[in-house]
Order: C-alpha cells, then structure tokens, then sequence
C-alpha cells in the first residue's frame, strides 16, 4: 500500500461526512428562502394594504405550514408601515446531525 493511501482515505471519509450533513442542512435553508420569497411577494402587493393584518399572519403561517416549517402564530409579526405592511417571521428548525442537535435560527423579513 502507498504511504499516501491512508491520508487519500482519510480526505475522502471528511468529504463524504461534510457532503451528509450538506444534504441534512439544504432543506431547511431551501425552505426559508422560498418562505422570505412569499413574504416579498405579500409586502409587495398592493392589495396587502387593504388587507386585515391577521389575514396576512393566517397566510403567512398557511405557507410556511405547506413549506413544513415549524412556524407558530406567536412567530409571526404583522404591522402597517407608511408604505404598506411589515412581515417578520422567527422560528428555529432542530437538526439532529450525528447525536448532536443543531438549532437553526431563522428570520425572514420583508416590507418597512
């Protein structure tokens, strides 16, 4: 066996290991972008003006419900700025990595 074999070997089980958590990682991060998406687009309507702010925070926990997401009423914020509405959303997603527990924070905000 070649001397460099073990190290080669050893690189390629650190790939492999940083790809697996790669892979457990994507989905809550993809989830939140395509949450922060919704909450541009809401911001961004005209018509969300004329909107009740609880309608706005029933869709905005609708979405994320659909997305999987681990969003309460309590994580929502809705209010009226002069030039429309604000949206803040806060929520952790857990991760279990290994036996370690990952807690990822994440806040998405659109409008103000």
């Amino acid at each position: 066996m070649n001397a460099r074999a073990p190290r080669l070997i050893a690189g390629a089980a650190v790939l492999v290991i940083l790809a697996a958590i790669g892979i457990l990682l994507i989905p809550p991060y993809a989830a939140n972008w395509r949450l922060q998406r919704y909450l541009n687009d809401v911001a961004d309507d005209p018509a969300a003006v004329q909107r009740p702010l609880e309608a706005l925070r029933t869709d905005v926990l609708n979405q994320a419900a659909r997305l999987g997401l681990p969003v309460h009423s309590e994580d929502v914020h809705v209010g009226r700025t002069e030039n429309g509405v604000e949206i803040n959303v806060l929520y952790i997603v857990h991760v279990d990595v290994a036996g370690y527990a990952i807690d990822l924070h994440f806040r998405p905000a659109a409008g103000g």
